[in-house]
């Protein structure tokens, strides 16, 4: 019951425990599917890129997450008897049935790294293989990519204006069901240093954190006797909740009084949790009651629909709070929905293919790509180039969209985003724990500038084109209008 539990990590909490077979997909996946092996190709090679076309919550970034659990499901993405017997009452022909019999995802990924600082429209993620088998895997590819990543984002954001004060995932109970696993999760990659959610715990390696709830209080005649026997069984770095009946009248005194007998003990409560009412004006009481009465180390711990807004809020007020548990706008990304990243094709049978759109930024980008990152002599991240991979570094960086505006790579040095992750459908990188792609996102969005990273207007991150990639889109673009004028 202490705030934060030791870590539990280790080598077995590798494996997702999800849902990850063949049928976790969209319907048109398998009719396309199905459609490609009628046609004969199914030995036809393709390319898909993963992006998304605009950062969540009016960001200036992204925060890359889900990509292990993406590749742990791909290792097992296969079809059992159940699968196909279900698929043939559905209508799928017995040629494509047999088809998926043996059929085990065995395509190359290549992907920035889990926990990587990214932007709108740039390939994070390409999928090559057969164009049956990186079709197939389109579904599942955005919807661990999307989530992951959105949640992320938003514990990054919180993790800036919280500091280097403790915050934790509260947001189990408020969760889209099984998706509280991948949130918790993806809330410690972001930046929170533990989950109230203990199956997240046990899966990923998280430190799981837990105070006590109103009812245990509720259950008591009166709130001394339950701040008394819950401290008789956790004597030591308990965290009682003083808001049940009334914040400054009963349960700071009561506080007091228990933190007292258990000092006499040789013992130690660790905090308080304020969990409704005015945070900022209960805390300074709270903490001048607690400091005449000799209780310092008492720590004060938020709880109640805070987000990176309302924690900005409290920081401009002074309130002195210790840690903050975050439940709803964290688990569930509010204000936005879902990330709206994209998977389209950019090969196929070894020519580059592009999608044409009458909106301009819609039109995507053929061919083989990587991500080349332009790096300051301040060690800051100065920009992104989207190049073709069989390109050296390129010496401008051109607009994706005004020809007119470009950079000079020059005086940058470069990074190369992309690194192979998957071969043969084997994962071919080492894992990493949550908490070490945590401490990768934080050096990270420490060389991030500043105005990037503001939640009101940010500064656009400069994202351009290579020379070579520009005019082979341009290229496609005119000689699709021309053979269909």
């Amino acid at each position: 019951m202490l705030f934060i539990t030791q870590n539990t990590f280790n080598e077995n909490f590798k494996n997702s425990g999800m849902i990850s077979g063949g049928l976790y997909t969209d319907m048109y996946e398998l009719t396309m599917a199905q459609g490609y092996l009628i046609m004969g190709k199914q030995d036809e090679t393709a390319s898909f890129d993963y992006f998304f076309r605009m950062n969540p919550y009016h960001g200036g970034f992204t925060v890359f997450a889900g990509l292990w659990n993406l590749l742990e499901a791909l290792e097992n993405f296969s079809y059992s008897p159940e699968d196909l017997e279900y698929l043939r009452s559905r209508g799928f022909r017995n040629e494509f049935l047999s088809f998926l019999t043996d059929f085990r995802f065995s395509g190359t990924i290549y992907s920035v790294k889990e926990g990587e600082i990214v932007f709108p429209n740039e390939p994070v993620l390409r999928a090559e293989g057969t164009l049956i088998e990186t079709q197939l895997i389109e579904s599942i590819v955005l919807n661990y990519l999307n989530f992951q990543s959105l949640i992320a984002t938003k514990a990054a954001r919180i993790r800036r204006v919280a500091g280097d004060r403790i915050f934790a995932d509260f947001g189990l109970r408020r969760a889209q069901g099984w998706g509280s696993l991948h949130a918790s999760r993806a809330s410690v990659i972001g930046g929170a240093d533990a989950t109230s959610h203990v199956l997240a715990g046990k899966e990923y390696g998280l430190e799981i954190t837990g105070t006590q709830a109103h009812s245990w209080i509720q259950s008591f005649d009166d709130e001394l006797t339950a701040f008394r026997k819950f401290t008789e069984l956790y004597p030591d770095g308990a965290v009682l909740l003083v808001d049940t009946y009334d914040t400054l009248q009963n349960g700071l005194p009561n506080v007091i009084t228990v933190a007292k007998e258990l000092e006499a003990r040789g013992h130690r409560i660790g905090g308080i949790r304020l969990d409704s009412g005015d945070l900022a004006y209960l805390s300074k009481k709270a903490r001048r009651m607690l400091d005449d009465a000799g209780l310092g180390y008492v720590k004060i711990i938020a709880s109640n629909q805070l987000d990176e807004y309302v924690i900005r809020s409290l920081n401009i007020q002074e309130a002195p709070i210790d840690g903050f548990g975050i439940g709803t706008r964290m688990i569930t990304g509010m204000p936005d929905a879902a990330l709206d990243g994209v998977y389209k094709l950019s090969v196929a049978a070894g020519s580059p293919r592009l999608k044409i759109s009458d909106n301009i930024e819609k039109v995507t980008l053929p061919g083989a790509k990587t991500i080349m990152r332009l790096v300051g002599n301040d060690d800051k991240f100065a920009g992104d180039g989207i190049i073709l991979t069989n390109e050296n570094k390129p010496d401008r960086i051109y607009h994706p969209l005004d020809p007119r505006k470009y950079t000079d790579t020059g005086k940058y040095e470069t990074e190369d985003l992309l690194e192979k992750v998957m071969e043969k459908g084997k994962i071919v990188i080492p894992f990493r724990s949550p908490a070490e792609i945590g401490k990768y996102v934080k050096e990270r969005m420490s060389r991030l500038p500043a105005e990037h990273q503001r939640f009101e207007y940010p500064h656009i991150y400069k994202v351009g084109l290579s020379g070579k990639l520009k005019n082979l889109r341009n290229d496609l673009v005119n000689g699709h209008r021309n053979n269909n004028p």
